[in-house]
């Protein structure tokens, strides 16, 4: 970077959107920068390799699915980088707190859920951007569960989502998961691109003809900015804005806040779930929050439970023990404690903590679905 040079366009961020927006200019012409907080490309999308009995293993800590797969873009990348991933719909158990679901409770729980997204499609067809919570069954003996999948869905709980948001939401119900990791394939996306690490940009002067970024490593100079950091971190005001951006971009990022989404990953010495083990279960007991893990994903020894919304929060604070032994206790109460003995390590994510994310995704609040398209549009040219 060269403060005595004008780039044409400043990227801030090097997750999967700055990195699209790279590709984009190298691919019309324009000079460019990269800035990165982190010591890493992929915001969001990164995958550690952890250490199995039968060698190392991808764990994703963010994105893991390829989320509505023949829209998403990522497939013919990945295909292209020979990455390999599953399409099949693998099987899903319900186990309670008396043993695993029957059949009928199973069918119970499905129509449930497929009466609560009616709901919810009926407030867009009314036009009443309202709350999940407001707009699906608060009394069925369904609703907390179908509340820890909306928090894992949206990162928060079904009373700070908007319904329209939900039902915007261009859901194809494919689901694809990357046996090397999404992280991996973003950062082989973005590995030939030029990006400055350890740069987080600290504000931004658009007052003038020319933008002024001033980084930690000093300022640049740019005609164009793209900025595609988190909400996040927007909203806690880590990039300053000289003037400060229009009201009507400060109320689309307030209503458009991170929640928490966090993965608890258990290593374990050998398969101990045998063949036979459904490859997702959720374990919802007469107490406490609902828990859903992956089982043996790809076949590597290692289970993951996930968390959303406040109780993220709350897990995330009460530390990296305290999610492990939930995590233990949980899977006990499924598999039998005696598979608890072969957990050899483990790994648990904090994205609420993350100084350079913020959280996990965006959700739109009650009443604010529109935000997101009016977080989109240029300012001041």
């Amino acid at each position: 970077m060269d403060a005595n040079s004008i780039v044409d366009v400043a990227v801030v961020g090097a997750g999967a959107a700055g990195i699209a927006a790279a590709k984009a200019l190298r691919d019309q012409g324009c000079g460019f920068v990269i800035l990165e907080a982190s010591h890493r490309i992929g915001g969001r999308a990164y995958t550690e390799q952890v250490e199995t009995e039968a060698g190392k293993a991808a764990f994703d800590l963010g994105c893991h699915w390829m989320h509505s797969a023949s829209l998403n873009p990522f497939v013919q990348i990945a295909d292209s980088l020979g990455f390999e991933y599953s399409k099949s719909q693998s099987s899903h158990r319900l186990h309670l707190a008396a043993g695993w679901a029957d059949k009928k409770e199973e069918v119970e729980q499905e129509d449930f859920f497929e009466q609560a997204y009616r709901d919810i499609q009926a407030s867009k067809n009314d036009g009443r951007d309202i709350s999940i919570a407001e707009a699906t069954d608060r009394e069925s003996r369904w609703t907390a569960t179908f509340d820890y999948w909306m928090s894992l869905y949206h990162s928060v709980d079904s009373d700070q989502v908007s319904s329209l948001d939900n039902a915007n939401y261009r859901d194809t119900d494919e689901n694809w998961p990357l046996k090397q990791g999404y992280g991996s394939l973003i950062a082989r996306f973005g590995a030939d691109l030029p990006v400055e690490l350890n740069s987080a940009v600290q504000s931004i002067d658009w007052s003038g003809g020319v933008l002024r970024l001033r980084t930690r490593k000093g300022e640049i100079a740019a005609r164009r900015v793209i900025v595609t950091v988190s909400t996040g971190i927007l909203a806690a005001g880590d990039i300053r804005f000289t003037p400060d951006l229009p009201l009507d971009k400060q109320t689309a990022i307030a209503a458009l806040p991170l929640g928490n989404h966090n993965r608890i990953c258990l290593l374990f010495d050998r398969d101990v779930f045998g063949a036979n083990a459904p490859a997702h279960v959720t374990h919802r007991g007469d107490d406490g929050e609902p828990m859903s893990f992956g089982v043996r994903p790809f076949d590597h020894d290692y289970v993951v439970g996930y968390t959303g919304g406040r109780f993220a929060d709350w897990l995330e604070r009460a530390g990296i023990e305290a999610s492990v032994d939930l995590a233990r206790a949980n899977l006990a109460k499924v598999f039998g404690s005696d598979i608890t003995r072969h957990i050899v390590g483990h790994k648990v994510t904090a994205w609420g903590g993350d100084p350079w994310v913020k959280g996990a995704y965006s959700a739109a609040l009650p009443g604010q679905h529109h935000a997101r398209a009016s977080l989109a549009p240029p300012v001041g040219d």
